[in-house]
């Protein structure tokens, strides 16, 4: 069995994996990568068992069990890679492996440079294009100021559950808790919407990824605030924007990163915004800010997911450390 020190050991292993490797694309053309399994499985049960002709209690508990299935599924496969790497000779390298391919430093940093590059090669056509490589709204209602502006909250809200919280979540229940979140994170982007055929179904998974989402928002933002002077930037002006704004998004905890890196740099984030098939008409994090953001906020965005990435590591080597000794 690991001690705690040999997981945040390999927690630093697979942290380095990730951030030098990355998800190689060529790798994932060839074989569907673990969230897409995930992602297929709760499609299949979305398609059994939320059914328009029940009534909203009984949606409510066909999420609730499709919630709890996953959970449990993902929990027992975490546990049986836990147990086949520990009877193999170098099977910590599984683990390693594992936790890598779940990570997201890599893919998150290089999909929001692809916007801050789009914008500058190809001016605003090229930076909707990449954009919505990774949000959901319209990207054919944004300006060049609401590109930016969506990149650089992309970066946000992802460094939180794409990377603080799975690294969390390993940290303290190992591979099970890091494939366990995974799954609750992808059932939520899934079905955790507040629309008609989603509401009831989603309502679990929705409030359950909540949940386990507090922790690492608040970290996010925290590290978000000390990394601040990278990009000329004040800590206590972010934590002073998370302060005051964070609670005033529609999220629990998307607003802690999100209003640290409006304060962080200077701009307003989130506010009125259009998505494929709804509007949001949300207040601004940092409402006093500049709102006309530019490929080069989204830099500094780059800069402070660097920061970040180098604050989380230097946390883990340290606990690491602490428990070694």
């Amino acid at each position: 069995m690991l001690i705690w020190s040999d997981t945040l050991l390999l927690l630093l292993a697979a942290l380095v994996l990730d951030a030098v490797v990355g998800d190689p694309d060529w790798l994932w053309r060839k074989l569907p990568h673990p969230v897409v399994w995930i992602g297929k499985l709760i499609e299949t049960l979305d398609r059994r068992w939320n059914l328009k002709t029940h009534k909203s209690a009984q949606r409510k508990k066909a999420g609730l069990i499709l919630l709890l299935v996953m959970l449990v599924g993902s929990l027992v496969v975490g546990s049986a890679l836990h147990q086949l790497a520990a009877s193999l000779p170098y099977g910590e390298l599984i683990i390693v492996l594992a936790a890598a391919i779940l990570l997201a430093q890599n893919s998150l940093y290089r999909h929001v440079a692809a916007v801050r590059n789009a914008l500058r090669d190809d001016g605003l056509a090229g930076g909707r294009n990449a954009v919505s490589m990774i949000v959901g709204r319209d990207p054919e209602k944004l300006d060049t100021a609401g590109v930016s502006r969506a990149a650089i909250e992309s970066a946000a809200e992802n460094l939180s559950d794409g990377i603080v919280a799975p690294v969390f979540w390993f940290a303290v229940l190992g591979l099970p808790g890091l494939i366990a979140y995974k799954a609750v994170n992808t059932a939520d982007s899934m079905i955790g919407h507040k629309t008609a055929n989603y509401l009831d179904f989603g309502w679990a998974a929705a409030r359950f990824d909540d949940l386990i989402n507090l922790p690492a928002s608040r970290l996010t933002g925290l590290m978000i605030a000390v990394a601040a002077p990278l990009v000329g930037g004040s800590p206590r002006a972010a934590l002073r924007t998370v302060q005051h704004d964070a609670k005033r998004h529609r999220s629990p905890n998307a607003g802690w990163p999100e209003a640290a890196m409006a304060g962080s740099l200077g701009i307003a984030l989130a506010g009125p915004r259009v998505y494929a098939d709804y509007e949001v008409r949300d207040p601004y994090m940092n409402p006093q800010g500049r709102k006309n953001a530019t490929a080069s906020d989204v830099s500094k965005a780059l800069t402070l997911l660097r920061g970040v990435f180098a604050l989380q590591f230097l946390a883990v080597a340290g606990l690491t450390l602490v428990f070694m000794t």
